[in-house]
């Protein structure tokens, strides 16, 4: 099955570039480019793509709008992959909170680039825990009651997400079941009100659930 791709930013030869890039698989297509996040809506209503690359600063409307309005809006929203120069970006935290499924830098290598679009096209989720710590860390702490609602297991599982672990590395670590950690994983998100593990993870650490520096 293709996956469908929406590359937005305002540098023409980033377009082109990740273009080649991503149309050089066989089962990546890119459908449509825009220079600006207030051509997002209407391209994506018309091509339907299942990953939006999203450039996080742009002069108009920038990614974390962009993708805000993807995910409040959209029937079925693509999943986003943000594209920014700069990892500890305050951009890219906005843009996670925002509903991003992860980012990637510029100078990303072709295979880092193709396969997070594969990733985050199969409902996964593109963790850097190093990175969410660092810019947690930098906006202090804030009260979240949420986490008081995960079982033992659910808080473990948790723990072990924020520290970048897949459902079989967890399943690996508490010697369970894939199929049990799918559930826990669903619970957790479920309870938190998470979009996915992206947003389960930034929960932990602003809520102090797991510590910046642990």
């Amino acid at each position: 099955m293709t996956v469908r791709v929406l590359i937005v930013d305002d540098d023409a030869l980033v377009r082109v570039g990740l273009r080649t890039v991503v149309d050089a698989e066989p089962d990546l297509e890119v459908v449509a480019e825009a220079s600006d996040g207030a051509e997002v809506p209407p391209l994506v209503a018309r091509h339907r793509p299942d990953v939006v690359l999203m450039d996080v600063r742009m002069p108009d409307v920038d990614g974390i709008q962009a993708t805000r309005h993807l995910i409040a809006t959209a029937a079925v929203p693509p999943r986003v992959i943000v594209v920014t120069t700069f990892e500890n970006d305050d951009y890219v935290y906005d843009a996670l909170r925002a509903g991003a499924s992860g980012f990637l830098l510029k100078r990303a290598r072709p295979a880092e680039v193709v396969d997070a679009i594969r990733l985050v096209a199969r409902g996964d989720s593109l963790l850097f825990p190093a990175a969410i710590r660092r810019l947690v860390a930098a906006r202090g702490g804030q009260t979240d009651r949420r986490t008081a609602r995960l079982t033992a297991r659910e808080a473990e599982v948790l723990r072990l997400m924020a520290a970048g672990l897949s459902n079989a590395e967890i399943a690996a670590r508490l010697v369970v079941g894939g199929e049990t950690v799918k559930t826990h994983v669903g619970n957790v998100l479920a309870k938190l009100g998470a979009r996915d593990r992206v947003q389960a993870v930034i929960t932990a650490y602003e809520s102090g659930f797991v510590t910046p520096t642990g």
